[in-house]
């Protein structure tokens, strides 16, 4: 298995790391800064593999495999995390996140199905710009939210909650259109499903 592989794997590893420590377990007065750390340098290691392999030409099958599942996984239990989170602040941000992270998870699921479809036929569906600025943007969505969930009780802990929220709209919108595209630019190939 060679180094981004690795760190790919050890990705997944961190994502339940993450979720230890992320989930109101009252486990310590300073869990959701550890939750914080781990996130970032989980996030790290997605920038870090994919740098890796096109540098070294490292590219696998099983990396292509498993680097979108890390992430997936990533992406998303801190999402519910942030539920959990703001479900207990009894606000209405509590439905924000709620919906951002259902559109998230229909368009992940939507494209795996079409990639899925494609690899049936000897396509290979590259992520899209527009994709890779979703990620982008939901990365600092959540680093931000996880941030704002560690200082919860200082004065400047609004201001970054709220900015998370901005960032998380705008993130949904990109996971939107990104979606959209992915269904338009490979419409032939559900239309041609038997």
């Amino acid at each position: 298995m060679n180094l981004p592989n690795k760190l790919t794997m050890a990705r997944i590893v961190l994502v339940f790391v993450f979720a230890i420590f992320a989930f109101p377990l009252d486990l310590f007065r300073g869990a959701a800064w550890v939750a914080l750390a781990v996130y970032i340098v989980a996030s790290l290691t997605d920038a870090l593999d994919g740098h890796l392999a096109r540098k070294n030409n490292q590219v696998t099958d099983f990396g292509k495999f498993t680097d979108p599942l890390a992430d997936k996984l990533l992406v998303n239990t801190a999402l519910i995390s942030l539920i959990v989170f703001s479900y207990g602040r009894g606000d209405w941000t509590y439905q924000l996140i709620l919906w951002a992270t259902l559109i998230n998870l229909a368009r992940e699921f939507a494209v795996s199905g079409i990639r899925m479809l494609a690899a049936a036929k000897g396509k290979v569906i590259a992520a899209g710009k527009t994709g890779k600025l979703k990620m982008i943007v939901q990365t600092v969505a959540l680093v931000v939210l996880l941030l704002s969930r560690a200082i919860e009780f200082t004065p400047v802990y609004n201001g970054f909650y709220i900015a998370g929220l901005i960032l998380v709209g705008a993130a949904t919108v990109l996971t939107l259109w990104s979606g959209a595209e992915y269904i338009i630019g490979n419409r032939n190939l559900i239309s041609n499903m038997k």
